[in-house]
């Protein structure tokens, strides 16, 4: 094996997203003749961290690269705890948040490019209860959205905006008390935010403040589903309104609550809670992002 190559382990969730790419023959057409080995492994429908780990071990590659969406993403990194082995990413997700996040393009050959030439970049993570979140989490209206979309067994940008649409007449305001940092706050909101990246895979930028490497993360507390407030988010980016939106940098949070509500993490749905404690975990991961990222 010539000392320039690479080990390289792809783990392809086949279920993830509803695209024609066929990135099994995309991954295997643009190695064909390059030096690296390459390992694919797809994961079955009911994957436990444990299979993904034992493939990372039997292989140990120099990089392991996560094709699918967030929570594909997601699932691979839990796998890489404690392990300095750099992370890539193929956007073969519904929305493909995290890829958007860290500028992967959507063209396969050019995703792929970066896999092998792309540069480590440590990033933040952030315990959620006791999920390991890299993007963004929330609880109400967003994650009851995703438990409609999931219910509704659809995949794509188009199964998502029905999901909004069906929550938007059936969501109520939860009163939350909160612990953010040291201080104690209490709101009534639609739903509450815990940002580490900026924007959702639909290009609403939740959080302006975001950076993935900045060893902070945001809380957004939506107090109010707004049109005007959705459409600055989502095209003009101009400040939010206070008595709509506020948003806090912060290192620790809890939440509180005195009624169930619905909870997501990087796009998976977790069910309802009462309560929702949340911590910054500094340079917790290796991403492999384009050199000439923003994150430097």
């Amino acid at each position: 094996m010539p000392p320039q190559s690479l080990k390289l382990l792809f783990i392809i969730n086949p279920g993830a997203g509803k695209n024609k790419t066929d990135w099994k023959k995309e991954i295997q057409d643009y190695f064909s003749s390059l030096p690296h080995q390459v390992e694919l492994y797809e994961i079955p429908a009911k994957c436990e961290p444990d299979m993904i780990a034992k493939q990372i071990k039997d292989l140990s590659p120099d990089k392991v690269i996560a094709v699918g969406g967030d929570g594909t993403l997601k699932l691979v990194a839990d796998s890489l705890k404690g392990k300095k082995i750099p992370i890539g990413l193929l956007p073969a997700g519904s929305a493909n948040g995290m890829a958007k996040e860290l500028n992967i393009p959507a063209e396969p050959a050019k995703a792929l490019d970066i896999i092998v030439h792309g540069r480590a970049k440590k990033i933040s993570m952030v315990k959620v209860n006791d999920q390991h979140c890299i993007h963004l989490s929330d609880i109400g209206f967003n994650a009851f959205v995703v438990k409609k979309f999931e219910d509704a067994n659809t995949r794509g940008m188009w199964g998502y905006m029905k999901a909004t649409w069906k929550v938007l007449w059936d969501y109520s305001k939860m009163k939350v008390e909160m612990k953010v940092d040291n201080t104690a706050i209490q709101r009534e909101a639609a739903m509450v935010v815990i940002a580490n990246a900026t924007k959702y895979g639909t290009g609403v930028v939740i959080n302006p403040k975001g950076r993935l490497d900045d060893n902070y993360f945001e809380v957004v507390i939506i107090k109010k589903i707004s049109v005007a407030e959705i459409f600055k988010m989502r095209f003009s980016h101009k400040a939010y309104h206070p008595h709509k939106t506020e948003l806090l940098q912060i290192q620790s949070l809890e939440i509180k609550s005195d009624r169930r509500f619905h909870f997501q993490v990087d796009g998976e749905y977790l069910g309802k809670v009462k309560s929702v404690s949340a911590e910054i975990l500094p340079d917790a991961l290796e991403v492999l992002v384009p050199q000439e990222s923003e994150y430097v």
